[in-house]
C-alpha cells in the first residue's frame, strides 16, 4: 500500500486572500474555515478525490529562509502564454530564482510571495 497526497499545507499571512486567488487559479472553492483563520480549498468534489486539497494556514511571520516546497501548475484549456496573461491579471508575478530564461516554465509568485511555476504542457481536465 502506497500513500497519497490528501492536503497540502501553506503558511500564508491573509488566507483569505490567498484563497481567492488560488481558486481563481485551480477553479477550487472555499471548502471548510476554522476558527482559527485556515481555509481549506479544493474541487468542488471535496477532500479525497483526485486532487489534494489546500490548507491556508494563518501564520503571521513567514518562516526564515526561502520554502522547500513549491506548487508546479500547468493550463488545461488554453496554452502557457494565455495561461501566464490570466495569472498575471490575478496578481501573480514573475519571481527570480536564478533561471537562464530558456526554461520551458515560468517561475511566478502569489500575491504573499509564494513561489510557483507555470509549466508548458497542457493537461485534461479532471
Amino acid at each position: 500500500m502506497a500513500c497519497r497526497i490528501g492536503e497540502l499545507v501553506l503558511g500564508c499571512r491573509d488566507p483569505e486572500a490567498l484563497a481567492r486567488f488560488w481558486c481563481e487559479v485551480l477553479g477550487f472553492v472555499v471548502l471548510d474555515r476554522e476558527d482559527d483563520g485556515s481555509v481549506e480549498i479544493g474541487p468542488r468534489e471535496g477532500f479525497g478525490g483526485p486532487q489534494p486539497t489546500i490548507v491556508l494556514s494563518r501564520q503571521d511571520e513567514p518562516a526564515p529562509g526561502r520554502s522547500r516546497l513549491h506548487l508546479d501548475v500547468n493550463a488545461t484549456d488554453r496554452d502557457q502564454d494565455a495561461e501566464l496573461e490570466r495569472l498575471l491579471r490575478l496578481g501573480a508575478r514573475p519571481a527570480d530564482v536564478g533561471q537562464t530564461g530558456r526554461e520551458p516554465w515560468h517561475v511566478l509568485a502569489d500575491p504573499e510571495g509564494n513561489e510557483f511555476c507555470l509549466l508548458r504542457a497542457r493537461l485534461d481536465p479532471l
